[in-house]
């Protein structure tokens, strides 16, 4: 289940790609010709009458809590992300308390909230917020930029909202409702896509009132400009929108090409000691579940359950009882659908001592907090209520 290693990219900062765009992102100074004029003052009145204003990372708002906000909200809707940040403030209050918290505590309460490496890039970004900036937060976008799992529109977006610092953004809500209202050609993941909806989110930043703004068109994208249904007779931009002019909003912005989804096959064992506790080891760094506490994968050329023993005794050095094939769970990941053989087998006691060290733990609910993944939990959940039995 490891993830494919990405080809090594020259990381532009903000400054550069602002330079290449013609936008000065680094100072501010944006460029406001006559385009769309009454886009910002038109957004900042319907924000004022119907935006959302209480959200948990919007009280006490402060550069770390508006950082966790923005990468929790990545690819992750504000209804999901409420519980799980209100945990995480409460365990980690500040960027002190998080860079001095064991991985497997922050990514225990990531787990169920999915790309995890979100959780690890966190946790890394906190360390070298403290022992390289004094615990204090980059108000330059570069600097911002250069730590773990921050990018051009989340560091945009913590300065904007936290700082007030003209700066533009473009995540995925802003992508759609740019792109409806220019009517722009194009999947936004292409790079002159995105260079042109840069050069738009740019122009329309106002100069004043630069949080309320950001989080405006965010909240338009999330409530009104949605991908399936807008509604286009309740949106402040409709007399403007080309797309709406055209009758067809939701042709915009262009879908990703098509890709058939490949599919891959994993074998997940349950082992159990005599006291019922399920053996977990702990995955790769990085790679799909990247440092989260997962089953023992057994390995694809196993066969059967001979093969399936055999590896058992060699690799786990434990000998099991026969197998149990439990049902199946399917798992959809951005990249490719896993799909989940669950077998359960009892350790035989005089062998159940051998395995606990580095990397393999006995689980039972109850021990110290683990990161789990969402199938994991599932697994462990059914021994629990029943629907695993034998």
């Amino acid at each position: 289940m490891s993830a494919p290693s990405a080809r090594g990219l020259r990381r532009r900062t903000p400054t550069q790609i602002g330079m290449e765009t013609g936008i000065n992102a680094a100072s501010g100074t944006g460029i406001e010709t006559g385009l769309g004029a009454e886009f910002s003052p038109a957004l900042l009145a319907w924000f004022d009458a119907h935006g959302r204003k209480d959200l948990p990372w919007q009280r006490d708002t402060t550069p770390y809590r508006v950082w966790v906000s923005e990468i929790m909200l990545q690819q992750t809707q504000v209804a999901t992300v409420i519980p799980y940040y209100q945990r995480f403030m409460e365990y980690f209050g500040d960027v002190a308390a998080l860079a001095a918290a064991p991985l497997d505590e922050v990514l225990h309460l990531w787990s169920g909230l999915g790309y995890y490496a979100r959780a690890r890039n966190l946790h890394r970004a906190a360390g070298i917020v403290r022992d390289e900036h004094g615990g204090v937060f980059p108000t330059d976008i570069d600097a911002l930029c250069a730590l773990p799992g921050i990018g051009r529109s989340t560091a945009g977006a913590i300065l904007a909202l936290a700082h007030g610092q003209r700066q533009p953004i473009l995540d995925g809500n802003v992508k759609r409702v740019l792109a409806r209202y220019h009517a722009v050609d194009g999947w936004p993941g292409l790079p002159v896509v995105e260079k042109h909806l840069w050069t738009l989110a740019e122009r329309h930043t106002p100069r004043a009132r630069v949080a309320a703004y950001t989080q405006a068109i965010m909240d338009l994208g999330a409530t009104l400009c949605t991908r399936g249904a807008p509604a286009c007779a309740r949106c402040p931009l409709a007399a403007g929108c080309r797309a709406r002019r055209q009758g067809n909003p939701t042709a915009y912005p262009a879908a990703r090409p098509r890709k058939e989804k490949p599919q891959r096959a994993s074998i997940l064992l349950l082992l159990e000691n005599e006291a019922g506790e399920v053996l977990l080891e702990r995955r790769p760094p990085s790679g799909i579940w990247g440092g989260l506490w997962s089953l023992p994968e057994a390995p694809p050329e196993a066969r059967g359950d001979a093969d399936i023993r055999r590896w058992c005794a060699d690799t786990l050095r434990c000998r099991v009882d026969a197998l149990t094939e439990l049902p199946g769970l399917r798992h959809v990941f951005s990249h490719f659908t896993l799909m989940i053989r669950p077998l359960r087998a009892r350790v035989r006691r005089q062998d159940a001592a051998v395995m606990e060290g580095a990397g393999y733990v006995w689980y039972n609910g109850r021990s110290h907090a683990r990161g789990l993944a969402a199938p994991i939990r599932r697994l462990l959940a059914s021994l629990e209520d029943g629907t695993g039995e034998r």
